[in-house]
């Protein structure tokens, strides 16, 4: 079992504008729920494996669900929440961007419990299950699912599960940057929900997002492991290993998708 408490800096943790249903939720209590209970998350992750491909078997002679009106909901639904998550931990990342430096940006363990994010962080990690459901609506539908999306969902849930429980240093950023990429990805989905046409460069700047922000948690998890014998960054190599290895793949088969999709359509456009 883990220890719950943990040392802060003081410094960190400045009043920042909290609001008091953010200073009441009990971090400590999260926490203890998220370790004890840390096996579940391959329990869920088999769960929705097997629900995916299922429905999609269950599916195959059936005809698609519309389901515009509850898919415009929920994509809608995560816009905001990744919207107001992303705000509020980013106001404890530009914090500590101006008072501490990038290093302890990344070091800092406050994102757990300063109280303008140790809720967020939280739901952060609570909204990868969630998320889990957009899968549900591709199979329900019956439109294409490609590998990098139910692989990036299960991985993302059970990585970000193990993170959040042992306090792993990175998840600040981790946080604050895909918070913002989905706002505009989930925002997108909303559109395209409400049968909305997107311009082709819009799509195209959200699958590059990704590949971007892939490259930045790589980028961070390698100053990480040059800073992991300072005492006040200890990271795990448990941590930086499995992580580092689902951005590898995950930026090579968003880069694979990305040039599918846009460069070789394009190619054959000018062929044609």
């Amino acid at each position: 079992m883990m220890n719950m408490e943990v040392d802060i800096d003081q410094s960190e943790l400045q009043p920042l504008g909290e609001y008091d249903f953010e200073k009441n939720f009990n971090h400590l209590a999260a926490r203890k729920w998220m370790e004890e209970n840390w096996p579940k998350s391959f329990l869920f992750s088999a769960i929705y494996f097997i629900l995916v491909f299922g429905i999609q078997h269950f599916m195959k002679e059936r005809r698609p669900f519309n389901l515009r009106a509850p898919l415009t909901l929920w994509s809608f639904s995560l816009t905001v929440f990744s919207f107001i998550a992303a705000c509020r931990i980013w106001k404890q990342m530009v914090f500590l961007l101006l008072t501490k430096g990038f290093k302890q940006s990344v070091c800092s363990k406050s994102f757990y419990v300063h109280p303008v994010s140790k809720l967020w962080i939280y739901l952060f990690v609570v909204s990868k299950l969630v998320e889990m459901g957009d899968t549900l609506f591709i199979v329900l539908r019956k439109k294409k699912l490609i590998f990098v999306h139910w692989y990036h969902h299960l991985l993302t849930m059970i990585l970000c599960w193990y993170g959040y429980k042992n306090m792993t240093i990175g998840m600040g950023w981790n946080a604050a940057l895909n918070l913002v990429i989905h706002t505009m990805t989930y925002f997108y989905y909303s559109l395209t929900a409400m049968g909305i046409r997107v311009p082709r460069s819009i799509a195209m700047l959200v699958t590059t997002s990704q590949m971007v922000q892939m490259t930045i948690f790589l980028i961070i998890n390698i100053f990480a492991a040059f800073w992991k014998d300072d005492k006040l960054c200890a990271g795990s190599w448990t941590m930086l290993s499995l992580s580092s290895g689902l951005y590898i793949t995950l930026l090579a088969l968003f880069s694979n998708f990305f040039m599918k999709t846009y460069l070789s359509s394009t190619q054959k456009s000018k062929c044609n």
